[in-house]
């Protein structure tokens, strides 16, 4: 049987980033509507390309290694060149392929726009069954996460997993979970041991708004209360530049405030976070310290191209506190 420290459920995908430089006469931002405009049939010189892979299993099965952590991607990839890469990556990283699983057709990816120090995402998701198999396996930890088209039966065949393995569940829910799945997400909740969600998606989960233009912190503490009471034993929140945020089992609130670093791109923040705070939990660490790991991850992620190049090693995260 293999043994892992985390097996992570989710999506692997390749990332392409286009650098577009802030004075590009092709691009317009409207500071009033947040739009990105381009003019249509146009031909736009990019300054900078990159072919990278990400998705969220990926990158945090990715951050988990790089800590010196034995991971493991469970996901259906493609059979094409951009599986391949996938496939090399996740090699080189030190990464298990045991639960990847190639199928045919193409892999999924995104195109991500990189302009004035804020990304536009295009994603397309291909369909899978995910047929996945827990068969002779054992882990500490599960991390589930993002997956596109028929998530719900995957997310089932995890938690009885995880049920009848009686190991702790981390969970990350995706866009096509907050969007579809509040039956299936509540069954997950009920038997997590951890949540990881920015303020806005927990917003979306707890149907809250700040529009009482309360104080950040009392309307945070809102929703870890809020998240809470749907069943996970711990809930972080990430607020970007304005820190992360966590409730206990035992409801004491904790606050880590964000480290401070020249954004360059911000895809994978919250991955390299969830990362580097299960890799400090892995160690020993207690969630302040391991709220530490994981901004320390996150920092250095966004000051980077990609999700994964500034993902920190066990020896660069404790550099970091000591130097702190």
């Amino acid at each position: 049987m293999d043994m892992f420290d985390v097996i992570a459920v989710g999506g692997a995908k390749v990332d392409i980033f286009l650098d577009i430089h802030d004075t590009n006469q092709h691009f317009r931002l409207s500071k009033k509507t947040g739009e990105l405009c381009i003019k249509s049939g146009d031909k736009v010189l990019v300054d900078k390309a990159h072919f990278m892979i990400g998705g969220n299993a990926a990158n945090v099965a990715v951050g988990l290694a790089r800590a010196g952590l034995k991971s493991v991607v469970v996901e259906e990839i493609g059979s094409d060149e951009f599986a391949q890469k996938i496939v090399n990556v996740l090699n080189k990283e030190g990464v298990s392929e045991r639960l990847l699983k190639q199928v045919q057709g193409t892999s999924s990816f995104s195109v991500i726009i990189n302009y004035k120090r804020e990304r536009t995402i295009f994603v397309e998701h291909e369909e899978r069954e995910h047929n996945f198999t827990f068969d002779n396996i054992s882990t500490k930890w599960v991390y589930l996460t993002s997956l596109g088209h028929k998530w719900k039966s995957a997310y089932k065949q995890t938690l009885d997993f995880v049920k009848n393995s009686n190991i702790k569940l981390a969970f990350n829910p995706g866009t096509s979970q907050l969007d579809e799945g509040s039956e299936e997400l509540l069954e997950v909740f009920k038997k997590a041991d951890l949540i990881f969600v920015n303020k806005e998606e927990a917003g979306q989960l707890c149907g809250l708004k700040n529009s009482e233009n309360k104080e950040n912190q009392e309307f945070i503490n809102k929703l870890l209360i809020n998240l809470k009471n749907k069943g996970p034993k711990v809930v972080v929140i990430t607020d970007g530049s304005n820190g992360s945020f966590l409730i206990d089992d035992q409801n004491n609130i904790i606050f880590r405030k964000a480290i401070d670093t020249a954004t360059i791109e911000k895809t994978g923040a919250g991955d390299a976070f969830a990362s580097g705070f299960l890799a400090g939990i892995l160690s020993g660490k207690n969630y302040k310290e391991a709220m530490e790991w994981g901004s320390y991850n996150a920092a250095s992620v966004i000051s980077k191209i990609g999700a994964q190049q500034g993902l920190l090693t066990r020896q660069e995260i404790e550099k970091k506190l000591q130097n702190a």
